[in-house]
């Protein structure tokens, strides 16, 4: 039962790559890129990129490989030059700045911890370049390991700590010197899922208590949807959606965006004139289409989808269900594992179905 209904539009804070900056709630800007592109020869790694982050704030540049959000973060960091654009910290122009010159740190997934030197040593090394008096820098190094909650390692040396603890070390010497804005190249990569876990829950809380400006590179879209305040979604060297975790997923504006973070049902614009009445495609998130039986009465607001189960998937947490409909939609369906362990789902393959989601759940797609 198809119900002519509108896909819910996208939130006004929520932007696509056509906005400008200047569209978004006035924030203060810790960096501001201006019209920042990159090429290496022929190939534009980096186009026309306009971003402003915002001071204080955990920004995650989320894409696949060959995205172009490692580059931004390079130029950033002055490891590499713009080919064309401006970038500002704090309202400076920094542009042609040298790295040393930016008020800027960066934590790589390499820690580079130096094998020979302690724990307290590794730390208060930058500060000990810098030419800090050492009862200074006992006193600033107790602090950052505090705060990094490492105080009992300070005299260990690196092959005496875990993955996670180096990983919470490297971000202590880069904190120590204060920098207005950090940088973090995709550091939680190296770790195991369970530790990458804990460290992306520690990271945040660090962020929060230190309030430094915190710009992130991952690939992985459930490390940024758990870390950021907001997530910049790259491809091919442009930004396809900027926005809040909540933004970017419940309602993306492109179907790349749609289909790279996490898992979405895209029906093209002719399947869903047919299904919907919406003269546009959309994407319904699984999570949002339950079964029912092919008889059942479908609720007011509803839309309703008949085909068959093709195939499910248990996943632990939640099982899948894959429906095919007669002209060869498929549409996945998630149900949570609420129910008794023992307990079997009611529908399992080659059972006739309806896949059913609330009309406003879905999101139109270009």
């Amino acid at each position: 039962m198809a119900q002519d209904r509108q896909a819910q539009p996208r939130p006004a804070e929520s932007r696509s790559a056509g906005s400008r900056p200047g569209d978004e709630a006035a924030s203060p800007s810790g960096v501001t890129l201006r019209g920042v592109s990159k090429r290496f020869g022929d190939v534009t790694a980096v186009a026309d990129l306009d971003l402003d982050v915002r001071s204080g704030e955990f920004l995650a540049m989320l894409g696949p490989s060959g995205s172009g959000k490692t580059t931004v973060l390079r130029m950033i960091a002055g490891f590499e030059d713009v080919t064309t654009g401006q970038i500002l910290l704090d309202g400076r122009d920094v542009t042609h700045s040298a790295p040393f010159d930016r008020q800027v740190n960066t934590v790589f997934q390499d820690y580079a911890l130096f094998p020979h030197l302690s724990i307290a040593e590794n730390v208060g090394y930058g500060l000990r370049v810098r030419g800090m008096s050492k009862d200074d820098r006992v006193a600033r190094v107790r602090q950052a390991l505090e705060q990094v909650r490492l105080s009992a390692a300070a005299d260990r040396m690196p092959h005496q700590l875990s993955g996670g603890q180096r990983q919470r070390i490297a971000l202590a010497r880069a904190l120590i010197l204060q920098p207005r804005v950090l940088l973090l190249d995709e550091p939680l990569g190296a770790l195991d899922k369970q530790l990458r876990e804990e460290m992306q829950i520690e990271l945040k809380q660090i962020q929060r208590e230190v309030g430094i400006t915190f710009v992130f590179v991952t690939h992985d879209q459930e490390e940024a949807l758990t870390l950021s305040d907001r997530i910049v979604v790259f491809n091919e060297g442009r930004v396809e959606q900027i926005g809040t975790a909540r933004e970017v997923y419940e309602f993306p504006q492109t179907r790349f965006v749609a289909g790279f973070l996490g898992t979405s049902n895209l029906i093209p614009a002719q399947a869903a004139q047919a299904i919907t009445g919406t003269a546009a495609g959309i994407a319904i998130r699984p999570e949002r289409v339950r079964l029912a039986a092919p008889d059942a009465a479908i609720p007011t607001g509803d839309v309703a989808v008949a085909g068959v189960v093709l195939e499910t998937v248990y996943t632990g947490p939640a099982t899948r269900f894959v429906v095919e409909t007669p002209d060869g939609l498929r549409i996945i369906a998630e149900r949570h594992n609420d129910h008794h362990p023992t307990a079997t789902g009611a529908f399992t393959r080659g059972d006739a179905v309806q896949a059913v989601w609330t009309a406003d759940h879905a999101s139109v797609v270009p």
